[in-house]
């Protein structure tokens, strides 16, 4: 599995525009969320390839999507995603009866115990929104 130079150079590229964005240098989480995004958009790009039955394209995008994975943390799991959520719904009001407005405080409370590039944002997302779900009846 040879990673296609021209890919390499884009991610690489965007890790040098976040570097310039944040001084001295870019946070660790910003370059796994770079990553993490490269490789979803390889895997999008395979099932893409695969509609269009070009299943040669679309191992090439896979085999690239595995080799960019393997440089990346592990997200968290399913049941630590609700562990957390759990605890951030434990300490909202009562009173709050909006839920699009608790959604919001949930995330923003979810966000600042979870570093974002930990999780799949739409496992939190449809977890949070069968907890609030569950939670409300």
């Amino acid at each position: 599995m040879r990673l296609n130079l021209v890919y390499l150079q884009s991610i690489l590229s965007e890790v040098y525009a976040a570097d310039k964005i944040s001084p001295p240098k870019a946070p660790s989480s910003s370059i796994i969320s770079i990553l993490r995004k490269a490789a979803l958009r390889r895997k999008d790009s395979a099932a893409q390839f695969i509609q269009a039955s070009r299943p040669d394209l679309a191992d090439k995008e896979e085999n690239e999507a595995a080799i960019i994975s393997a440089f990346l943390p592990p997200v968290l799991s399913e049941d630590a995603i609700d562990s957390i959520l759990t605890e951030v719904l434990a300490e909202l009001p009562p009173s709050q009866t909006d839920s699009r407005k608790n959604l919001g405080r949930v995330y923003k409370s979810f966000y600042s115990k979870v570093d974002k590039s930990m999780v799949d944002t739409d496992a939190v997302k449809r977890r949070a929104e069968v907890l609030m779900t569950f939670d409300s009846s």
